[in-house]
């Protein structure tokens, strides 16, 4: 991890959490579910004609990013290589996995990922792509990238490289690029699918992303740049981590209307992250969605953090960061069987048709990240 003191998460054994402070103005017609499958949702997007679609529907691709900077991970950096591999290997057997690499990196990451992942020579500072890339949406039958203008958190990181992932990534593959003077990053923001959209107040409406806006101008920014029609706003936490609190590590919806929560591991002292995520639990579970309704919340517990495998002060055990794949849904394993074993049937549950992937990533955790976090999914269409 590049410096404790900005960890992207600063706890072991809890995560940001946030209450809920405020839900979006004006709600959506009622729209069809997914695929069970795993396709293409079918409901309008919003009033312009565009739709953020949810991770569990059809990939056309899935970018990830090789960690570049010894000034970023010092002597982690060789381990956190190996985990993104790992990573890249998995991912890849089950679908196509796009590595972005410097170009005098670009053969090592090849060798190490392995034939099943196509790495790309495009400078990149550091691992976490689904900050990076554009968020995709849909928009008159194409896939376009929203650039988010990604400052390294608030220029709390060394960016030069990243700064420019979106637009490099858009022009290569031939995608429009949709502007917005928004500030942010990919774990900002968790949605449906279908017009709902839950991100962290203290991750966007901030100083450091973006200044002298207020959270209505913030919220009318982003329905207009995702297609989105309605918001439900977590308060999240500001300054405790180099994010600010993105929502990835806090709550993920498995289905529309279905949502896992983080839960601290039972027994452990309460902290501002355990309390957050109790008052999202209390708001969460009587919001309702663009659809009207209620939202279903469950709860699943982090590891006993005196059995995991990992370890360090940024180290981030939460399951939520797993990441939804075309044929594989890729969780963390962080070593203490019972929660794992427990935590990979509730992943089977509610996608009984994907094939969960338990991969080992404490390189990757101790620098305050997880799976979600270096992994961004480009959609398909059609």
């Amino acid at each position: 991890m590049s410096n404790p003191a900005l960890s992207r998460r600063a706890m072991m054994r809890t995560i940001a959490g946030a209450s809920v402070l405020a839900l979006g103005l004006t709600a959506c017609s009622e729209l069809d579910d997914p695929e069970q499958d795993g396709g293409q949702a079918t409901g309008p997007g919003g009033a312009n004609g565009r739709r953020f679609g949810a991770e569990w529907e059809k990939h056309t691709r899935t970018f990830m990013s090789w960690p570049a900077s010894e000034d970023v991970w010092g002597d982690q950096l060789d381990d956190v290589r190996k985990d993104i591999a790992g990573l890249a290997a998995a991912i890849g057997a089950r679908e196509p996995v796009v590595l972005m690499a410097r170009p005098d990196q670009e053969e090592a990451a090849q060798q190490a990922c392995g034939n099943d992942v196509e790495v790309i020579p495009l400078a990149v500072d550091d691992l976490w792509a689904r900050d990076t890339a554009p968020i995709f949406v849909e928009e008159g039958g194409k896939v376009k990238g929203v650039d988010f203008n990604f400052s390294g958190w608030g220029n709390k990181q060394e960016h030069a490289n990243d700064a420019k992932v979106s637009r490099a990534l858009l022009a290569k593959y031939g995608l429009d690029r949709v502007e917005t003077p928004i500030v942010a990053e990919g774990g900002s923001f968790e949605t449906d699918g279908q017009g709902t959209l839950v991100l962290t107040e203290s991750s966007v409406v901030n100083a450091n992303r973006n200044p002298g806006m207020s959270r209505d101008q913030v919220e009318q920014e982003l329905k207009k740049a995702l297609g989105v029609t309605k918001v439900i706003w977590l308060a999240g936490v500001k300054g405790k981590d180099i994010t600010d609190a993105h929502v990835d590590c806090l709550m993920r919806f498995v289905a529309p209307g279905v949502v896992l929560l983080d839960k601290a591991f039972p027994g452990t002292p309460a902290d501002v992250w355990s309390r957050s995520a109790d008052q999202a639990k209390s708001v969460l579970k009587d919001a309702t969605d663009a659809r009207g309704k209620k939202i279903e919340v469950i709860e699943l517990s982090q590891p006993d953090p005196d059995r995991i495998t990992g370890r360090g002060d940024a180290f981030v055990s939460s399951y939520m960061n797993f990441y939804i794949g075309a044929k594989g849904v890729y969780l963390p394993r962080f070593g203490d069987a019972k929660a794992d074993d427990r935590a990979k049937q509730i992943m089977k549950d509610h996608f009984p048709d994907r094939e969960i992937v338990q991969v080992k990533i404490d390189a990757i955790a101790s620098g305050g990240g997880g799976i979600h976090c270096a992994t961004h999914d480009q959609p398909a269409i059609g």
